[in-house]
């Protein structure tokens, strides 16, 4: 099916009586499209798989609607509104200090006021030779260049500056290697006479970080996206002095200077938001366009300080991408109004036309402060995030070993190849080999769709609605990002809170709240694997917007560079949750300790699974039965990505190991932040008993308990022999004990 329709949402969890707003783009081909509400109920339609599962909602956005196109502009980059001083520069000086990270690609803008349709204004470039180029146009096509002869050096820092003196008729551009290496070309200048003064087209923005061109249909586009660090950038209104150029490289504007600075942009102030702060008296405030990154270490860091908040000084650059995507800001194209009587589920609003076909997956949460079952079915809509357009197929060289299989594309990965503009997920590079740790849902993420073939995440989860649906369990719906805003109270009035298959990304709220529900006496059913495991951030601001770095240890695809572990968005420290001393074995019983992604095993029960306590779960399952060997996801309910019981991670002294995965593949080696020192040669071997997935119970305090799958693939086994199989049976038997309001009643110590 191609691949001609794409959209998104503008909420991603509504109640009723709440509007959500969809943004559509179609291919120029393609003049109407249908679009209806459905509830979504399991979208795997692979062989044996339950197939497609959708309810449609009789609403008022049945209909058809006028196709359009609706473009996407990445590029990262820091906006100024056009102000009245920037107008009439006859004199000025530019100046910032600029760390390139990629001088190879076409021209790259770093402080511009250019309108590169109309060559008008001015702006200081990097050409497509790597060379600090300064441009000026008077908008009647006349524009004259001047550039430094030797290109920048990839990754060094460099104080940088041109100057445009009206009354002497002279252009200078200057570029100073702030290390000393004691090269001859350490400072290097260009000179020539002016031909041409800068006219600026009206409302022309300034820009930093990029270029941009005027649409007559979509105003100013931003352009030619610089790749690197920019620091500290100012433009005063006359030409000057070295000494007052060195005086605007730190601290507040010179008493001297306040006449003559017409901005000086300090990105160490309000790191943590979209505004950059200009110190100068204009105040020329600009706002953070999809997500450059903050916090992120300038020319003067010193390597004493790794948190940006005790000294942001030495954080005061932003890295600026071409390649960066947040919120696309496309037009709506419809709008739903939720119901009052809609019921809390799984919903996307279908859109079609011929063989074009997406869904735009949203979900309904009863009304607030209300429930109406004792389920809690939370989605991790953060990890959805996280995974947000991943591009390991076919961007990875390691793919195929990692999966040990011919990667298998869809319609979506193909578009995605075809349209590297949708932007990455945060297990990507971005186009200099910089990490991607932001990532966004305003803007159309393919990969979070019913019927796509990557069966983890989004698509997984509808595995575990389906069987919900099939067994007649009643269940609200919440989000991680209705969690993190509404911490405990979410869910305390719930009985049994459930997980997807995937609930890897945790921000400290979430983490608190869940610890908290289980503590107050509610129970825990964590239905998957590699859960609990990285901290993320959520922007304060900006709704649908999250951060995650990954710290200097464990798995990981990337890792920042020294000293920026620390989010930007709210300070705290990034990376796995074990290293920042909450092991998922204090929330789940188990944690994470390998992965695997081409064959899944099954369980066999362990000693525990007897003990009177778990009689419960093992009600109508044999002693010698083979717990889960079968399943959609590599054959097998163990697998995957697999946690393990673990005291010494935290799993509570009483918890028991009910049973465990054996005989897994050599694909399957030990996590590094399992192994806690240095890797032997049994480390990775088949057989070592500490590569394996463990079913974990216990109860907690106050009448609760937590049950632990601890396998992305158990829900994939669900709905085998049509939901009639052991899997099956073992998970209804926890559900149903759990939504019993009897207390669960703590062992005896000696116990």
């Amino acid at each position: 099916m191609s691949k001609k329709i794409i959209g998104y949402s503008d909420e991603i969890s509504v109640e009723p009586g709440d509007e959500i707003n969809f943004m559509v783009s179609c291919d120029p081909t393609l003049e109407r499209y249908h679009a209806e509400i459905v509830r979504v109920i399991c979208g795997d339609t692979q062989p044996g798989a339950p197939g497609m599962k959708e309810w449609p909602i009789e609403t008022p956005v049945t209909g058809t609607y006028d196709a359009r196109f609706q473009a996407i502009h990445p590029g990262s980059h820091v906006r100024v509104p056009d102000e009245a001083v920037l107008d009439g520069l006859k004199d000025f000086t530019v100046q910032a200090m600029v760390f390139a990270t990629l001088t190879d690609i076409p021209w790259q803008g770093l402080i511009t006021r250019y309108d590169k349709a109309r060559e008008a204004g001015f702006g200081l470039f990097i050409d497509d030779e790597g060379r600090l180029a300064l441009v000026v146009g008077d908008g009647t096509g006349e524009c004259q260049c001047l550039t430094i002869p030797s290109p920048l050096r990839q990754r060094h820092w460099y104080f940088v500056s041109a100057t445009l003196s009206a009354r002497d008729g002279r252009l200078v551009l200057r570029q100073e290697l702030l290390k000393n290496y004691g090269y001859r070309d350490q400072t290097q200048f260009a000179e020539a006479a002016m031909r041409v003064s800068p006219v600026a087209t009206a409302a022309t923005p300034l820009l930093f970080g990029a270029s941009c061109r005027c649409d007559d249909a979509a105003g100013f586009v931003p352009t030619g996206g610089f790749n690197g660090r920019i620091e500290r950038p100012a433009i005063a209104n006359r030409v000057l002095e070295r000494s007052d150029m060195e005086a605007l490289r730190s601290g507040d504007v010179p008493g001297h200077l306040l006449d003559t600075v017409v901005g000086l942009w300090d990105f160490a102030r309000a790191i943590n938001s979209n505004d950059v702060v200009d110190l100068s008296p204009n105040r020329l405030h600009g706002t953070a366009v999809n997500l450059p990154m903050r916090a992120m270490r300038g020319h003067n860091w010193e390597g004493d300080v790794m948190d940006w908040r005790f000294a942001p000084e030495q954080y005061a650059a932003i890295h600026f991408n071409d390649d960066a995507v947040g919120d696309c800001e496309w037009d709506g194209d419809f709008s739903f109004t939720v119901p009052d009587d809609l019921a809390s589920g799984w919903y996307a609003a279908k859109l079609v036309s011929g063989d074009a076909e997406d869904y735009l997956p949203f979900f309904v949460r009863p009304p607030r402060n209300t429930t109406t079952a004792r389920l809690l079915f939370l989605v991790p809509t953060a990890s959805y995030l996280a995974y947000a357009n991943w591009r390991f197929n076919f961007e990875s060289q390691g793919a195929e070993m990692l999966l040990n299989h011919i990667a298998r594309m869809c319609a979506e990965e193909h578009y995605m190849i075809d349209h590297p503009e949708i932007g990455h997920s945060t297990y990507d590079l971005h186009n200099d080999g910089s990490p991607v740790c932001y990532t966004s849902r305003l803007r159309p993420v393919l990969n979070f769709r019913p019927k796509h073939t990557w069966l983890e995440c989004y698509s997984a989860d509808l595995h575990l609605v389906d069987w919900l649906e099939e067994s007649g369990f009643a269940f609200d719906v919440a989000t991680d990002e209705d969690l993190h805003d509404e911490g405990v109270g979410l869910l305390s009035d719930y009985a049994c809170v459930i997980t997807g298959s995937h609930p890897e990304y945790l921000s400290t709220a979430m983490w608190d709240a869940i610890y908290a529900y289980q503590q107050r006496g509610g129970r825990l059913m964590y239905m998957g694997g590699n859960g609990f495991f990285w901290r993320v951030a959520f922007h304060p601001d900006m709704p649908g917007m999250m951060e995650m770095r990954r710290g200097e240890d464990g798995l990981r695809s990337w890792d920042h560079g020294v000293g920026e572990y620390h989010l930007s968005f709210n300070g705290e420290a990034g990376g796995h949750w074990v290293r920042l001393g909450r092991p998922p074995n204090l929330l789940a019983g188990n944690g994470f300790v390998s992965q695997g992604f081409d064959f899944s095993s099954y369980y066999r029960r362990q000693a525990a699974s007897f003990d009177s306590r778990a009689a419960f779960i093992f009600e109508g399952i044999g002693e010698n039965e083979l717990i889960g060997d079968f399943g959609l996801q590599g054959g097998g309910a163990a697998g995957w990505e697999i946690d393990r019981f673990d005291h010494g991670l935290g799993t509570p002294p009483h918890a028991l190991c009910l049973a465990s995965s054996e005989g897994h593949t050599l694909t399957y080696t030990r996590s590094s932040t399992d192994l806690h020192g240095v890797s032997d040669p049994t480390t990775d071997d088949p057989a070592n008993p500490m590569v394996r997935s463990d079913l974990v119970f216990y109860e907690t305090p106050n009448g609760g308990a937590v049950f632990s799958t601890g396998s992305i693939a158990w829900c994939g086994s669900l709905c085998h022999n049509d939901y009639r199989n052991n899997v099956s049976r073992l998970t209804a038997n926890v559900l149903q004990r759990f939504l019993d309001p009897a207390p669960f009643e703590m062992p005896d110590e000696e116990e």
